[in-house]
């Protein structure tokens, strides 16, 4: 299902940021297909709720994958979007992620670095060992927090933002993510998810300077209800 006002789910809001629980489906900001982005259905939401009129700003600060659910922080100022991207870049937003993987990491925690290309014709991620041309170094830790019976679920913390990172790097080490048909995957998901989902943020408000810790409700689905 995807998002539209009504049944948005914000895990924070106030004059300079708004944060909220994307569902896996949603697609951050407009693209070629034509599908409504989750910015404008944010952007929509603060018209109605704030009264504004004419043209309501909002900032894309990241992006997740369409398939992908979780937190997803927009700016609701300009001069919140500035520092949030000077944020990104310096690394000082900390992002978790949670992935539900088939075949179990040979080991319970590990960094994985690795050479990531990105092939544009079918957008995808190709891994190197070594440094290769055109390739960018991705780095991510990750830890086995709870076996189920056919599956894993993973914590991973990102160390770089690459292009499919979590989907190529897990791959590559024979752990495709549940759904992902693009990166290994034996089946899909029937509504076109993946088991990766945006779980903790954490950052320092870009205005007030608060610490802002917040952690995404995971998708009311069975397998990801058999990890919590």
């Amino acid at each position: 299902m995807h998002s539209n006002k009504d049944n948005l789910e914000v895990l924070f809001e106030d004059n300079h940021l708004v944060i909220v629980n994307k569902k896996a489906g949603d697609i951050v900001q407009g693209d070629k297909t034509g599908d409504k982005p989750l910015s404008e259905v944010v952007k929509e939401y603060i018209k109605e709720k704030y009264n504004k009129p004419g043209e309501v700003f909002l900032g894309v600060v990241h992006r997740l994958d369409r398939p992908t659910s979780g937190v997803i922080i927009f700016a609701r100022t300009s001069k919140a979007l500035e520092r949030l991207n000077k944020m990104l870049r310096e690394k000082t937003i900390s992002k978790t992620y949670w992935a539900i993987v088939k075949n179990l990491p040979k080991k319970e925690k590990d960094t994985l670095i690795s050479f990531l290309k990105k092939n544009p014709k079918n957008n995808k991620s190709n891994v190197f060992l070594k440094e290769t041309e055109g390739s960018k170094k991705a780095v991510l830790h990750y830890a086995l927090i709870k076996k189920l019976d056919n599956y894993s679920l993973l914590e991973i913390d990102l160390e770089t933002g690459r292009h499919h990172q979590i989907r190529a790097q897990l791959s590559s080490i024979g752990s495709p993510i549940k759904g992902d048909l693009k990166y290994g995957a034996t089946r899909s998901n029937k509504d076109g998810s993946i088991h990766l989902h945006a779980r903790k943020i954490a950052f320092i408000h870009p205005v007030s300077k608060e610490n802002i810790s917040l952690e995404a409700p995971i998708p009311d689905e069975v397998i990801w209800n058999a990890c919590v």
